[in-house]
């Protein structure tokens, strides 16, 4: 074997017994102490820096690239830089490196972008003050190989190494070679840092050339190590999920494997509002008063830690925690549809749970329905209902009350009736505590037994009859007989000898009826008797009810014009011998209107009101022999009679 595969063989025994010796914490980590993320870039620059700025405390034996505003730069071999990605499209970075956001997956998180080196040195250090003294600590950094798979370049290899200030070595660990998978990969190295609060992580080169040996780094953290918390309650584990009411106390206990030789422990609650001390309780075993709790879930949780460490929040172990469970009570309520009659249904209704139980009086009910219903309801079925409501494994109960009345018989005073229009009848019913009529019209009050009925029209009224929620109807029915009416019809006119018929009408139920006077009726006891009068005279039809309701009568009037007969000639010659035109019946009409004209249509004569014989002259003068012209309005109810005269001397 040449010397140099021996010296590489006895430094890969070396750091595997290292690495082996680095394994110290079997427990529990807490919080990081440190934490180094590289910062936060913008969505503008390219290139970030100084380093010292965005990595307090951290340096880098190569050639850092920065600052802003210098962009874009192409890393070389043994050149570091603070970026966003490994590459950007349009930037001229190799193209074999992979684009790749920051560990977190932050697109503006920042990284240490570091280009190949070719030498087994230190190319990184970070130091971190203030930690937890005499404990064993893990120092974790996550790494991604920025190259393609397809680039098929030599892997990135690195040591992690933990020095205290004085360059003696408290742990280190290789990484082995960097997978080139596009991800990012995390490792760690623990050691005990004995009573120095301050240690330096070296990044140490493994790869003996420079050739695709490009990496970026990011999220260095250092967690303090505890020893494994296993946390319990020393009870029956169905008590930690209760009800409220039924509260009890419990033990709180762990099982803690090896890990602090002086540990020192504190129980904390958390009711919803974060974590907090439990006063007094700082043994691993602890008693909890657990009496009267409000609904909602408690948690425990032990913390331990080495003397003088308890109340540092990083240097100590925290347990997972373990809760008790205290469950509301439901809100339970019960009601039903309200009062019941013997015969029908009673429902009954529940809420606030998931599941129901009922029990009915005396014990002759039970159902696991929400809303169950009864049939058929008995007064026996009457009284109290009780539910127990349950939701959570927590019940409560609830009650209703229900009623079962007896049916209700209605009683009415009558069940027919018969009145004449215009009179009234009271109706009358018994058997209920409230009372509904219908139809309303014609009564008194449709809402009360015994209102007073006064239809225009047989009617049959129906009752509802109520006693609670039991109804039932009855019904009577007013027959209303009609009252006779008489009508003689319009007053009419005729002329002497003329006949007419009289328009007679009567209305109403069971009636008779005549005319007076009978003169020059052809039959009196018609209701459209043929009438020829003479003279003047008034008619009075008369109407009689057989069932004892109003008669009624009514007159007519017929006016008897006489006959007019209109001369059609006449000899003004001053013989005494019809020397005038007369028409001896016009002065029955004392409104008359005679006009005459010539045959050219010039008015020769006009007599308005009472009739003046016509003695052949105009203007006092006399006309020649000739034909005139006539038109005779008597009154409306003749019509203008028209015709000829002979004018002869």
């Amino acid at each position: 074997m040449h010397s140099l595969s021996k010296a590489l063989f006895f430094l890969s025994i070396l750091l595997f017994a290292n690495f082996a010796k680095a394994q110290l914490c079997s427990g529990t980590f807490g919080q990081p102490l440190i934490s180094q993320t590289f910062g936060q870039g913008n969505n503008t620059d390219s290139w970030y820096g100084p380093l010292e700025q965005y990595a307090p405390g951290a340096s880098t034996y190569t050639t850092f690239v920065g600052p802003p505003g210098v962009s874009p730069r192409n890393l070389t071999a043994n050149q570091s830089g603070l970026v966003k990605t490994p590459a950007t499209p349009g930037n001229p970075y190799p193209i074999y490196w992979q684009p790749h956001a920051d560990h977190t997956g932050d697109p503006n998180g920042l990284m240490l972008l570091i280009d190949g080196i070719a030498t087994r040195t230190v190319f990184f250090e970070q130091r971190m003050d203030n930690l937890c003294p005499n404990t064993t600590l893990r120092l974790s950094i996550w790494v991604l190989n920025t190259n393609s798979p397809a680039a098929n370049a030599q892997n990135p290899n690195m040591i992690l190494r933990i020095t205290d200030p004085n360059n003696n070595i408290l742990g280190e660990k290789p990484t082995e070679n960097v997978p080139a998978d596009g991800t990012w990969h995390q490792y760690s190295v623990d050691f005990s840092n004995s009573n120095s609060p301050t240690v330096i992580l070296q990044l140490i080169n493994n790869t003996p050339t420079n050739s695709g040996n490009d990496f970026a780094l990011d999220d260095i953290t250092v967690q303090a190590c505890g020893p494994a918390i296993a946390p319990f309650f020393n009870t029956n584990a169905s008590l930690l999920n209760m009800c409220e009411g039924n509260t009890s106390n419990f033990i709180l206990d762990a099982n803690i494997t090896a890990g602090y030789t002086n540990a020192f422990y504190q129980w904390q609650e958390n009711t919803g509002s974060g974590w907090a001390d439990i006063v007094g309780k700082t043994t691993k075993q602890a008693a909890i008063d657990f009496s009267d709790r409000i609904a909602g879930t408690y948690q425990y949780r032990l913390i331990t830690a080495m003397n003088g460490n308890i109340d540092r929040t990083y240097c100590r172990a925290v347990s997972e925690p373990i809760e008790v469970t205290v469950n509301p009570l439901p809100t339970a309520k019960a009601e039903n549809s309200g009062e019941v009659c013997i015969g029908g249904t009673i429902r009954l209704n529940a809420s606030g749970g998931t599941s129901y139980k009922w029990y009915g009086p005396d014990g002759q009910f039970l159902s696991a329905e929400k809303n169950p219903t009864i049939t058929n309801a008995t007064k026996a079925m009457e009284g109290i209902y009780t539910v127990q409501v349950a939701a959570n494994g927590c019940t409560s109960p609830a009650t209703t009350t229900v009623e079962v009345f007896e049916p209700v018989i209605p009683i009415t005073n009558i069940q027919n009736a018969t009145i004449c229009e215009g009179q009234s009848v009271q109706l009358e019913v018994s058997g209920g505590s409230a009372y509904l009529w219908h139809p309303s019209k014609g009564l008194s009050d449709p809402q009360i037994p015994n209102p007073i009925a006064a239809p225009t029209e047989t009617t049959t009224y129906t009752v509802q009859v109520s006693n609670y929620s039991c109804t039932t109807y009855a019904q009577i029915t007013v027959n209303v007989n009609k009252n006779v009416v008489a009508n003689a019809g319009a007053d009419q006119t005729i002329v002497t000898g003329q006949s007419t018929i009289l328009n007679g009408k009567v209305s109403g139920d069971d009636f008779t009826y005549f005319w007076t006077p009978s003169d020059y009726l052809d039959d009196p006891t018609k209701l459209s008797p043929i009438a020829t009068p003479t003279e003047d005279i008034t008619y009075t039809l008369h109407a009689s009810s057989n069932l004892g309701c109003n008669s009624s009568s009514d007159e007519v009037f017929i006016k008897v014009y006489p006959k007019v007969v209109i001369p059609n000639t006449f000899t003004p010659n001053g013989d005494n011998v019809n020397d005038m035109w007369n028409i001896p019946s016009i002065t029955s009409f004392p409104n008359s209107i005679v006009k005459v004209t010539n045959r050219y249509g010039q008015l020769v004569y006009q007599s308005t009101g009472t009739f003046k014989a016509w003695d052949g002259k105009m203007n006092g003068k006399d006309l020649p022999p000739a034909i005139y012209y006539y038109s005779i309005y008597l009154n409306k109810d003749f019509k203008t009679y028209t015709g000829w005269v002979m004018l002869m001397r």
